[in-house]
């Protein structure tokens, strides 16, 4: 993997920074947050919604 430049590099520390901030202060809340994991979105935190039953078994149909 290529280094990124400097200035991209900045970019990307604050970028960083920004994210996890934010999502430290969503757990402080009690607020669920949407993360990227496994190639899906997942909803992370005590007061995430719970996936619905269809939702459930159209994943299910999926995996087959």
């Amino acid at each position: 993997m290529t280094q990124p430049t400097p200035d991209t590099q900045t970019m990307l520390d604050s970028l960083r920074e920004a994210v996890s901030e934010t999502l430290e202060r969503k757990r402080r809340l009690g607020q669920y947050a949407v993360i990227w994991q496994d190639g899906k979105p997942v909803l992370v935190g005590d007061d995430a919604p719970k996936p619905q039953m269809d939702d459930q078994v159209d994943q299910g149909r999926e995996s087959h």
